[in-house]
């Protein structure tokens, strides 16, 4: 299975809608940023992807598509946002992406597995409840970068039964217990998921998705950025109502 991470997809949109009105086609396509992408400040100076994705998850800088009137691009400009920009990155939502074995609506079976706890995880057990899926890998640079944002979130519900998380890693137990023990992760950790990614249909990272207590996707998305969970706390509380 081909593994990729991306970048929060809103930044690029957000990009193309805003700094690029050039017709109806550019503004609704879409970018994968890794780290082959090639990105440089006003000045031309090249930064690395640890770099400008730093920045960009700040909130405080978006990158801005060099010549956006090609059919593939993959150079961009770092730019430093004014407060009007800030408040329009805050302000909008990247559509999911519905093309997907996950779409909105969707009920999903759910897998059974142990975490590397030992703790079981079965569908049966979890009927009622909220799920929050996170797919993620060590090597993937965004994967760790959302680590403390989602252990925040889970944390906050640490006392409610009803709302279980879950993390369905590609690595191997060993090497998660390694990482874990600098990087604590504040949900059940799968180990060695490639087959349930694969299920899912899951080929970029990170990937979250949030089931109703019917089992039915509420909210999912890709890639991590500033405003990548800012609904996530809003939607767990409107299943558990």
């Amino acid at each position: 299975m081909e593994k990729k991470f991306a970048l929060f997809i809103a930044l690029t949109v957000f990009t193309l809608v805003t700094n690029a009105q050039v017709s109806n086609s550019i503004a609704r396509r879409t970018h994968k940023m890794d780290s082959s992408a090639i990105v440089k400040d006003s000045a031309g100076v090249r930064y690395s992807y640890a770099n400008w994705h730093k920045l960009i998850v700040t909130g405080n800088y978006t990158l801005k598509v060099i010549n956006p009137g090609k059919d593939s691009v993959d150079e961009f400009t770092l730019v430093k946002m004014d407060e009007t920009a800030k408040a329009r990155m805050k302000s909008f939502r990247v559509p999911s992406d519905e093309s997907g074995y996950i779409k909105t609506g969707k009920k999903l079976e759910l897998f059974s597995a142990k975490d590397i706890e030992g703790y079981k995880i079965r569908p049966k057990d979890l009927e009622g409840k909220v799920v929050v899926l996170n797919f993620w890998f060590i090597k993937c640079p965004p994967c760790q970068e959302e680590i403390p944002e989602l252990n925040k979130i889970a944390l906050s519900y640490a006392n409610n039964p009803n709302v279980i998380f879950i993390a369905v890693a590609l690595d191997k137990k060993d090497d998660l217990k390694k990482f874990l023990k600098d990087n604590p992760f504040a949900y059940h950790i799968v180990d060695d998921g490639k087959e349930i990614a694969a299920q899912y249909e899951v080929k970029n990272y990170p990937a979250s998705v949030i089931l109703d207590k019917e089992g039915k996707v509420k909210l999912h998305t890709i890639g991590y950025g500033p405003y990548t969970l800012a609904d996530f706390t809003k939607t767990i509380e409107e299943v558990l109502k």
